[in-house]
């Protein structure tokens, strides 16, 4: 039987950064929840909603999610890119909420059942120093956790991708104009290494080790770096150079035998087609808000296992509790699943966005609730509103502009 929708809207917080979130409801008065949140170009997925998705919604019947995905995306002509996936992949993931709702089960039940017990979640272990990043390091472990991403401060460098004052929560977008952050390939070669042979001898080998390099290396540096990182064993090299020109990786792949991770700046299954077809990565990193939502993703998903590619959903704080709760339903249910990114939002931005999934013995799980298991406090979303925002640039020490 048809549900028509009757109402959709976006709500824009700003409990202590910035969210988008899309809330659909239909005749029956049942309603779902989607992620819109593109870290510093917030507004610009709000007002492709606004102007030209919402009013294309109205009178469709939700339970069509898949002729609503290809309407949403078959339809533009001038499709794909970022603002455009993050804006269908907010009403994809809010008419899954819906439909999981009217089941009366939580959305792993409809997407075919769990496949484990809980999503392997990683936590972030960030200092200015080395000395400072391991005692971080031990701190995860004594909370549980069984994979720990390592960022430390390169010497010579005012800052340093990754590292923060505040440890359990990284928001590197500001207000203002974007900050110009200095970057030096020659002393960050020499640190990672040091670090990862610090982190073994303190942490043993019964914790995996991840590291991301945030694509500020060539092929070929990349290669030399997880080269030299093999004797740590390290769980995987993310984002070791920009994935624009994806048989780039070939390189890589041809000098370290170190696990290769990227993806979470990828829109659509077209970004990664030839990383997967290839063997070149080990984990695709794409995400429910920024691929398509969980109708796409679940079909990177069914490429990946394959070619034997499992997934590492990016799960950072620009991603609402809306976005973790999906990706811990994706995860649940699909079999190729490696592990999830879980940086913990801050009390604020729980307080907005209650949620039933919760953190035990280094997993996460989503919960019973019916749905996403996620609520929106609109009176206190409200309370928080939107500020500017953007994230960094980069410099080469001689003011040439770098990736960031």
């Amino acid at each position: 039987m048809a549900n028509p929708i009757v109402d959709a809207r976006v709500i824009v917080t700003c409990p202590g950064r910035n969210f988008a979130t899309l809330k659909i409801t239909t005749a029956d008065g049942t309603w779902g929840l989607g992620d819109a949140t593109l870290n510093g170009r917030e507004m610009a997925v709000v007002s492709y909603l606004q102007d030209h998705v919402v009013p294309l919604l109205i009178g469709r019947d939700a339970h069509r999610i898949e002729d609503t995905w290809q309407y949403l995306y078959r339809g533009a002509y001038w499709r794909g890119g970022p603002v455009g996936m993050t804006a269908i992949a907010a009403v994809d993931v809010a008419l899954w909420d819906i439909k999981a709702k009217m089941a009366g089960m939580p959305l792993y039940q409809l997407l075919g059942g769990a496949c484990r017990d809980g999503v392997t979640v990683y936590g972030h272990a960030n200092g200015d120093t080395i000395e400072e990043t391991i005692q971080e390091a031990l701190k995860y472990r004594a909370m549980g956790y069984r994979a720990i991403r390592l960022q430390c401060g390169v010497p010579g460098l005012p800052s340093t991708y990754g590292v923060s004052s505040d440890k359990l929560f990284y928001e590197p977008a500001q207000g203002g104009l974007p900050v110009e952050n200095q970057w030096s390939t020659p002393e960050y070669m020499r640190t990672v290494p040091q670090l990862f042979a610090a982190a073994r001898e303190a942490l043993g080998w019964d914790i995996e080790l991840l590291h991301d390099v945030h694509h500020r290396l060539t092929p070929i540096e990349a290669g030399r770096l997880g080269r030299d990182l093999e004797p740590y064993r390290p769980f995987w090299l993310e984002d070791a150079t920009p994935a624009e020109n994806q048989e780039a990786f070939r390189t890589i792949r041809q000098h370290t035998t170190t696990p290769l991770a990227v993806g979470e700046i990828f829109s659509s299954i077209w970004s990664c087609k030839t990383l997967i077809e290839e063997g070149l990565i080990d984990y695709v990193r794409a995400t429910v808000v920024h691929a398509g939502g969980i109708t796409h993703l679940r079909r990177i998903a069914l490429l990946a296992d394959l070619h034997q590619v499992r997934t590492g959903c990016h799960g950072a704080t620009d991603l609402s509790p809306v976005t973790m709760a999906a990706a811990l339903h994706f995860g649940l249910s699909i079999p190729n699943f490696g592990i999830q990114e879980y940086m913990r939002h801050t009390d604020e931005t729980d307080a907005v966005f209650p949620h039933a999934y919760g953190f035990r013995d280094g997993m996460l799980h989503p919960g019973e609730a019916a749905g996403l298991g996620v609520d929106i406090d609109e009176a206190l979303a409200a309370q928080h509103p939107y500020r500017r925002a953007y994230l960094p640039v980069n410099r080469l020490r001689d003011g040439a502009m770098f990736n960031w």
